[in-house]
């Protein structure tokens, strides 16, 4: 009787845990880009009252173990990593990942030509510049791509950290060309392409390619760590992450005007909510059976 008291706490305690992910889940049904959790159960260590017995001779024949179990423990809490749906907003600062690929961003002060190194990973796209032109997150997080290098008129020849900038739109560019000759032009408007290119358009009337946003991929995104504030960073079994741009295998296309939604499924929240508060019920009527149980025993003394 002993055992199925402590059965039924780790069944009330592990019920509690799931509850806390889904109330989670439910608060955050509106984040953008919230990828939600689940928690999977194990049972526990069982105690072998006998253990399991082969067949001696062709009359009898084997026997099975005879195990009581200890209860239930977390066995898991998973972060589904499934694609939300995408919210038209018609504001040229927010993009969505359609895809595997996460937006970088970073809290380095980085000086200009700095390499980058401390990196966050996000998949909420609404994105704001700040006083100097940089691209930012809602947290102040600089968003993390590549330049395009005017001088030599080409993009950096790979993603290591010395290449990787913050991205900026200044509303005044100034350059020397191939030729030697000083280029002082104004920006009028921008547009951002699926590949995360961002092409402005200046009061000289030519495009010019400004910078492209760095996405990252990992082996196993499930691992990565939350950090709060809509970002992740990578842990140890999440693997290192893989830069490219947008539009490359495995990446994802950028979309820009839209942000991707939260993927709670309500519908099957609340089913889990049902099951979880009824499974937390019989579980703390173990214990009260259980105590019952002891109470016959005790007042067999009178």
């Amino acid at each position: 009787m002993l055992r199925s008291l402590y059965s039924g706490v780790s069944g009330m305690r592990t019920n509690q845990v799931k509850m806390d992910v889904i109330g989670n889940n439910i608060a955050n049904v509106n984040t953008t880009g919230f990828k939600s959790g689940r928690a999977r159960f194990q049972d526990m260590l069982s105690q072998t009252l006998a253990y399991a017995q082969a067949s001696t001779d062709e009359a009898i024949g084997g026997v099975n173990a005879q195990q009581v179990g200890l209860g239930v423990k977390v066995g898991a809490i998973d972060t589904i990593m499934t694609n939300g749906g995408l919210q038209p907003t018609n504001r040229d600062l927010d993009f969505a990942v359609e895809g595997t690929g996460f937006f970088i961003v970073t809290q380095e002060n980085v000086p200009e030509g700095s390499p980058i190194n401390q990196r966050l990973y996000t998949r909420d796209g609404a994105f704001y510049r700040d006083s100097l032109g940089n691209l930012v997150n809602a947290s102040g997080y600089r968003v993390v791509g590549q330049m395009y290098d005017f001088q030599n008129e080409t993009w950096p020849a790979d993603f290591e950290p010395t290449n990787l900038q913050t991205l900026k739109i200044t509303n005044e560019l100034s350059y020397t060309d191939a030729d030697g000759n000083a280029v002082n032009v104004n920006l009028e408007t921008f547009s951002i392409d699926s590949s995360g290119t961002i092409i402005g358009v200046y009061d000289d009337g030519v495009a010019r390619e400004i910078g492209r946003m760095v996405l990252a991929k990992f082996e196993n995104p499930e691992g990565l760590e939350k950090m709060g504030n809509n970002n992740y960073r990578a842990s140890r079994n999440s693997g290192e992450d893989v830069k490219s741009t947008a539009n490359s295998e495995g990446y994802g296309l950028v979309r820009s005007g839209v942000l991707e939604m939260s993927n709670v499924d309500l519908a099957n929240e609340f089913t889990d909510l049902i099951i979880t508060s009824r499974s937390y019920q019989a579980n703390s009527r173990t214990i009260t059976t259980s105590d019952e149980m002891l109470q016959e025993l005790l007042s067999l003394k009178r």
